[in-house]
């Protein structure tokens, strides 16, 4: 018996290797960096809201607000 094939969606962003960032599928720079460096290999999402007083952005050494990546494969 054979197994079904399991088709990996799509994920909803890429992420620029550079500065984590996620950004739509259309974007061909990086608003925050200006890198053209993307990958679809990513895992974890935060959201940062306000950089300066969020232990997370700390420890991830984030300094602007935005959508990020926690990993980046």
């Amino acid at each position: 018996m054979s197994r079904p094939k399991i088709r990996r969606q799509r994920p909803p962003f890429k992420a620029c290797r550079k500065c984590k960032l996620l950004v739509s599928h259309e974007e061909e720079k990086c608003p925050r960096c200006g890198s053209t460096d993307f990958t679809e290999e990513w895992d974890g999402m935060v959201i940062i809201l306000d950089p300066e007083n969020s232990k997370i952005a700390e420890i991830l050494g984030i300094k602007e607000p935005g959508r990020y990546a926690i990993r980046i494969r």
